[in-house]
């Protein structure tokens, strides 16, 4: 497994060179020149030491060329040291731009993915070990670098040392051998540790985000929950430090045992030319060169074994990594897909829809037929659990049915570009979200193209009442909302609500799709907020999902959910006197206001 996770270098290296083609190539060539130093530098080493054995021996003058020789000496010590700072201000830049086109990458791909995968746990886990690979695999990229250096340098000294003896080198080479096989078993192990971790890590996280969260900070208090927690974050972290200490402990042992064997093969090899030298051989400067080549020879071998030992872990990593971004939505545009009409003529329409969540046996939806007409009001009433917002995720395509299909102007919804399907439709749903960005931003999210029109967001929060909870704020449509950041107002339940309403004004969108929009507001302002979209949503098409009946009774018609299937299809009065399951709920409804 360890070797054949070697196959995931070169895509990551083509990402590597994506990330920044003008780096990556800027430092390899400082790393070939600073490679051929270390030979350069032992061969003039040599001829400097020879001139002077000549000098002090034989009493003769220094050559004309032996201070050159020193010069040279000094001008290459120079230009390593150039070099060496040169080779780690591109891997500063690298490091930068990898993790930078990485995360970007992440980003895009999991926005692309099936919204079936973000309720997936397997995924989640995936995306994690993926998020980390963003930053983590820079120590990858790096050992390669430092791993194309060594190997050239190695190859330079290992020359000199095979013109000398074959043996020579074949005994440095065999002395790192078990070093390098115990590294790389342990270096699987330790992928295959963290792997199995990864559940148990999340779990950790979000216990570090819950006991520091200001949404859970109340109940922790008041229900008494910090030990609790605590006590469960120290089970599950202890349980990963025992694992880790004793992978850590067997890898100590192993690798001391394992690594006499490079120390031994490199001495033996230097009292071999030490001997050498001694019976006249070899001279001095020739003792000096070897011994020093030998030496670095025999370090740049175990750094290699164990730089290719950390590419291989490395790259088992890379699996999480790579097999994310192969990852392919089910969900998308089909070559050619047709442009979502505008405007609609037929509206839409469910033929005996069946459908059920990912790892879920019970069908939410069982055989559903269902229209909505263009510029109709239609309001979807049930329990929770009757398949209200599964309707609103398969109209907007965020899941295609099980069986059956959903059309659009008579033309299956799956013929549509998704992009221009989704254009056409504003939907804001019962958890929507709070961006901890300014409040033109969280408005303008909406239709993203309108950031810079601060007029038609001015607009959009007027139509929403949303206009007089900014009007407040210190900075107005420039104040950062939420207290994630310095300088942020957080807002209560029903002002985030009008902010998140504006976000579908905003949009020019010939449907209107608002789920409990109306959840957090007090009486006055639901009545005010209907009001206004009776208004705004004329000549619109209009769905929304609530439990208020005071709010369901200004649609043109009212559905009404039951096992998978409609149940009861008319106006309010309509199905208020049928005395039917609607008439049911709101009398219990009503029971409370008497």
């Amino acid at each position: 497994m360890r070797l054949s996770a070697l196959r995931h270098v070169p895509p990551v290296l083509g990402i590597v060179w994506r990330s920044g083609p003008l780096v990556v190539a800027s430092g390899l060539v400082f790393r070939l020149l600073a490679s051929l130093l270390p030979i350069a530098l032992l061969w003039i080493a040599k001829l400097i030491i020879d001139s002077i054995v000549q000098v002090v021996s034989g009493h003769q003058p220094v050559q004309p060329g032996f201070w050159w020789l020193v010069v040279a000496e000094f001008s290459l010590a120079l230009c390593g040291s150039v070099l060496g700072r040169s080779v780690d201000y591109f891997d500063a830049l690298l490091a930068d731009k990898y993790t930078r086109y990485v995360s970007i990458e992440i980003m895009k791909h999991a926005a692309e993915l099936d919204l079936a995968t973000y309720e997936d746990p397997v995924y989640y886990d995936r995306l994690e070990r993926a998020r980390v690979q963003a930053t983590d695999r820079l120590g990858m990229i790096q050992s390669i670098g430092k791993l194309v250096q060594q190997a050239i340098t190695t190859v330079s000294l290992s020359v000199s040392i095979l013109l000398f003896s074959p043996w020579l080198m074949f005994l440095l080479v065999l002395s790192v051998i078990p070093a390098f096989l115990g590294e790389s078993h342990f270096a699987f192990l330790g992928y295959a540790t963290i792997f199995r971790q990864t559940p148990v890590r999340r779990q950790l996280d979000y216990l570090r985000v819950l006991g520091g969260s200001r949404e859970a900070a109340k109940e922790l208090k008041l229900l008494g929950l910090r030990d609790f927690l605590i006590k469960r974050f120290t089970s599950l972290s202890d349980e990963i430090y025992r694992e880790n200490v004793g992978l850590a402990r067997r890898r100590l042992v192993a690798g001391a045992f394992l690594a006499t064997a490079g120390t031994a093969g490199y001495y033996g090899a230097y009292v071999f030319v030490v001997w050498r030298t001694i019976t006249g051989a070899l001279t001095i400067g020739e003792l000096t060169f070897l011994s020093g080549a030998i030496m670095q020879a025999s370090s740049n071998i175990q750094q290699i074994f164990s730089a290719l030992a950390s590419v291989a872990d490395q790259a088992l990593f890379l699996t999480d990594l790579l097999a994310f971004l192969a990852m392919r939505p089910t969900i998308y545009s089909k070559p050619n897909a047709l442009p979502a009409p505008r405007p609609m003529v037929r509206g839409f329409e469910f033929r005996k829809v069946s459908f059920r969540y990912p790892g879920n046996s019970r069908l939410v939806l069982n055989g559903l037929n269902f229209k909505l007409e263009p510029g109709e009001r239609v309001a979807l009433v049930g329990e929770n659990g009757e398949g209200k917002t599964t309707i609103v995720k398969l109209l907007t395509r965020l899941y295609d049915p099980l069986e059956g299909q959903i059309l659009l102007d008579g033309v299956d919804l799956r013929e549509y570009n998704l992009e221009d399907l989704y254009r056409e439709i504003a939907v804001i749903f019962q958890d929507f979200m709070r961006y901890e960005m300014s409040a033109r931003e969280n408005i303008a999210v909406g239709q993203i193209e309108d950031l810079t029109h601060l007029d038609a967001v001015q607009v959009a929060a007027r139509k929403s009442m949303a206009a007089g909870v900014i009007e407040r704020l210190p900075h107005h449509y420039e104040q950062m909302l939420g207290r994630r950041f310095e300088g942020g107002v957080e807002l209560s339940g029903g002002e985030w609500q009008k902010i998140a309403l504006a976000r579908a004004y905003l949009r020019d969108a010939q449907l209107l799709i608002l789920d409990e929009p109306t959840a957090a507001l007090d009486a006055r302002s639901e009545s005010e907020v209907f009001r206004r979209f009776a208004e705004l949503t004329c000549g619109k098409t209009a769905l929304f999902i609530s439990h208020r009946f005071s709010t369901v009774r200004m649609a043109d018609r009212v559905v009404v959910l039951q096992d998978g299937k409609i149940s009861e299809d008319g106006s309010h009065n309509e199905l208020a006197s049928l005395g039917g399951r609607y008439a049911e709920m709101l009398e219990m409804q009503s029971v409370h206001y008497r």
